[in-house]
């Protein structure tokens, strides 16, 4: 039974949805940002170019040599083994730490993600509320219909044949707020 529970909260958990349209937002923000970053590649790419272009490769490889040599020359063979034991532990903590913030990064990203669709549906659900106010008739007009009853009975509160004709209503609001947004959207 705990494994059935645990695929049915793993498939019901909006996270993963929430880190993907989170990361959908940022994308989108990083995009805008690239117009700007390729104007400032063109006004500086003539410099490094030339820089590149008057560059001494001897003087490069002078420079390479000598490094290599120094690294090799610090290297003692006795230490080896106990630098080789240390850099595995510290690659231990190290992969513990990325895990650690990957974590957290995947909860903001997922956060990010839960209020960029609040605010998706925010601004869709107030558009959609602006054409039902349009679409809705005015509550005094369909106040008088429902006052007089073509059969001059009164149904009782509560019974079937009043619910009845409320869901009609609710469900004809619906789809007529859908058709307005739709002919809305053709319109433009």
């Amino acid at each position: 039974m705990a494994i059935a529970d645990d695929l049915k909260k793993t498939l019901t958990d909006p996270t993963p949805l929430y880190f993907a349209a989170g990361t959908a937002d940022l994308a989108v923000q990083q995009a805008k940002k690239v117009p700007e970053l390729i104007e400032q590649l063109r006004a500086e790419a003539p410099a490094r170019i030339e820089a590149v272009k008057n560059t001494d490769p001897k003087a490069v490889q002078e420079a390479l040599t000598a490094k290599v040599a120094e690294v090799f020359g610090a290297i003692d063979p006795k230490k080896l083994g106990e630098t080789a034991q240390d850099l595995a532990l510290r690659g231990v903590g190290v992969a513990a730490e990325y895990a650690v913030r990957a974590k957290e990064t995947y909860d903001k990203v997922a956060e990010h993600g839960e209020q960029a669709v609040r605010t998706w549906r925010g601004e869709f659900s107030e558009e959609i509320v602006d054409i039902a106010v349009a679409v809705e008739p005015q509550p005094e007009a369909a106040a008088e219909p429902a006052a007089s009853s073509p059969s001059g009975t009164e149904p009782v509160a509560g019974s079937a044949d009043e619910e009845k004709p409320a869901a009609k209503k609710s469900t004809a609001r619906r789809g007529s707020a859908k058709k307005a947004a739709v002919t809305a959207d053709d319109a433009s």
